[in-house]
């Protein structure tokens, strides 16, 4: 399986101001903006790190997912969520040739941790055999900052306040999470049930 962004948060949508303030930055000089491509890529290492721990798109933009199998054919749950739309899908064989199944042939049905692609009748249609299927979806809570949930973006903030704060740790490398940011999105992550047979 593989999952790649077809668009990247746009800079607009990202919460410079918010973060500036967060980090009582002193405005009001002309060089206001020097350090803003800093603090864009902390709140951009932020984003992935929750996006990442959570499996939720906080920014909505378009991902595209190929898959060489259903996991279920009476249903396949999409890797991230919340999941506005089903773009498209599409089959494809061995020798690349490409078949568009129409969307009336199936559905998204909507949860805020466990979207899934559903048929219309009784089974998704039939990966053929060495081939894949590509579905193409919109996710996230919103096209702005001011879409997410407010604990989400507090956390954001916060754990990109992190990393500027530790910008030169060595140390912190392998990677961590503050615990009032993993308090924050608690809640947020996908939850096992039944010995880890679904999430």
């Amino acid at each position: 399986m593989l999952l790649m962004e077809e668009s990247a948060v746009p800079a607009a949508a990202l919460p410079l101001a918010e973060f500036k303030a967060h980090l009582r930055l002193g405005t009001g000089f002309a060089d206001d903006d020097i350090q803003d491509p800093v603090l864009e890529g902390f709140l951009r290492a932020a984003l992935a790190a929750i996006e990442g721990r959570t499996g939720k798109a906080l920014i909505e933009r378009a991902f595209s997912w190929v898959l060489h199998d259903w996991q279920d054919p009476t249903g396949q749950p999409l890797p991230v969520a919340p999941v506005s739309a089903i773009l498209s899908l599409v089959l494809r064989n061995r020798a690349d040739e490409a078949e568009v199944i129409d969307p009336r042939h199936y559905r998204l049905e909507r949860d805020a941790h466990r979207p899934v692609l559903r048929p219309v009748g009784m089974l998704l249609p039939m990966v053929p055999t060495g081939g894949v299927a590509e579905v193409l979806f919109r996710a996230g809570y919103g096209a702005g900052w001011g879409d997410l949930p407010p604990d989400l973006g507090q956390a954001v903030l916060m754990l990109a306040a992190h990393y500027y704060e530790h910008r030169h740790e060595t140390a912190l490398a392998e990677g961590c999470m503050p615990f009032g940011v993993a308090s924050l999105i608690e809640r947020y992550r996908k939850v096992r049930l039944l010995g880890g047979g679904a999430r």
